[in-house]
């Protein structure tokens, strides 16, 4: 299996904190803590799923020190908050501990937070262009993007991103039978499991009826209204199933960029899939492949190099839209537009880019072996792009 580059990254935080990893489902998260236990000089998996498990985590079992204490689903036990600061502050010394689990973990970081300066919070992401290649992100705010020359490898990368996907059983699975079965039992024990056993939800359901309409709507103006008359459900219902849905990374939303220079949109956020897999129109679920890339940078930014980074879409009032803004610390870094084989720079591009004085412009096609720059925009093929980006 491949190593995932945040192993590393990881084991570094260790040495300062705690560290909290979340994500979605099966994206990897406890292979990642059993590869980092695995390097550890001492360690002990514990999973709160165990009932053995759940023995020792409360009877203070634990390794002989120095060594590291793998925590899994361990946002099941309803006390866990007060119990881990308690034990971090007693045995500190002795102890690194590594806290993984569903984004239930999130939730609670949200909150009123017991923990707060105790630890690193890292999100796992699906698997990406750079990743596949074996690196680690870069970038560093504001610095023009530089891209690589196109190779075939590359453009076959990205071709099974988009088929399979970015979690690693689908992706690297023999078969398309396999990764059919992955695709519908993962849904089932997210619904029937998860959702479920973390979240109050009476209609599980017309929730589930959410989920199947959601593909259809990526790259659009998420309406609320339009999914609740879709649903035949009330509006507080809708709103909080998205949350749900949001909270267990189940999709994503990226707000409009609002500025005074432009009569931007100000309220409904465009979502998109962690599975992008799941949508099936073409154009829509590049624009998806090429958002989770972006929003994977931005979290890379803010949870490894302490930058508040943010991913945005630009449109205004009359219509005039970029699918993508990068911004850092509320300054936009750089616009993103991305379509299938359109060459032509998007006249957007150049609107926004003078209302705004946004530094940096790109364009992003799926098509194969293209880079250059016309007008200020920087057309160039997404298997090039993208393994430069996160």
């Amino acid at each position: 299996m491949l190593p995932r580059t945040l192993e590393a990254l990881i084991s570094d935080d260790l040495k300062e904190k705690m560290v909290f990893l979340s994500g979605p489902r099966q994206v990897g998260k406890t292979t990642v803590a059993r590869a980092v236990l695995a390097k550890a000089v001492a360690g002990a998996y514990y999973s709160w799923d165990s009932r053995e498990d759940r023995k020792s985590i409360l009877g203070g079992v634990r390794p002989p020190p120095p060594a590291l204490i793998v925590l899994d689903e361990l946002h099941k036990f309803r006390s866990w908050k007060r119990w881990l600061k308690g034990e971090f502050d007693k045995h500190r010394t002795e102890y690194e501990f590594l806290v993984t689990g569903s984004a239930r973990l999130d939730v609670y970081r949200k909150g009123g937070d017991s923990l707060q300066g105790r630890y690193h919070y890292r999100r796992l992401h699906p698997l990406s262009m750079m990743e596949l290649g074996g690196q680690l992100p870069q970038r560093l705010p504001f610095e023009p993007l530089t891209f690589g020359s196109y190779d075939s490898g590359s453009e076959e990368l990205l071709h099974q991103l988009l088929e399979r996907g970015g979690f690693p059983e689908p992706f690297f699975a023999s078969t398309a039978r396999a990764q059919r079965r992955w695709h519908k039992e993962r849904l089932e024990r997210f619904f029937r499991e998860d959702v479920r056993e973390l979240e109050l939800v009476r209609d599980l359901s017309s929730m589930e009826m959410l989920a199947e309409i959601l593909p259809s709507r990526v790259g659009s103006p998420l309406s609320l209204n339009a999914l609740r008359e879709d649903l035949e459900v009330t509006h507080g219902a809708v709103n909080h199933w998205v949350d749900i849905l949001e909270r267990m990374y189940f999709l994503f939303r990226i707000p409009p960029f609002v500025a005074r220079t432009v009569r931007s949109l100000k309220k409904e956020p465009k979502a998109y899939l962690w599975d992008w897999s799941l949508v099936t129109d073409p154009g829509a679920r590049f624009e998806n492949l090429v958002a989770s890339h972006l929003l994977k940078l931005c979290h890379h930014l803010e949870d490894h190099e302490g930058y508040r980074a943010k991913l945005h879409y630009l449109r205004d009032r009359d219509g005039r839209e970029v699918d993508f803004l990068v911004a850092v610390d509320k300054k936009p870094w750089f616009m993103v537009e991305a379509k299938l084989d359109d060459q032509a720079p998007s006249r957007h591009l150049h609107y926004f880019r003078e209302r705004l004085n946004v530094p940096l412009a790109y364009q992003f096609i799926a098509s194969p072996g293209h880079s250059f720059i016309k007008n200020g925009v920087h057309v160039v093929s997404a298997s090039t792009a993208l393994k430069e980006i996160a």
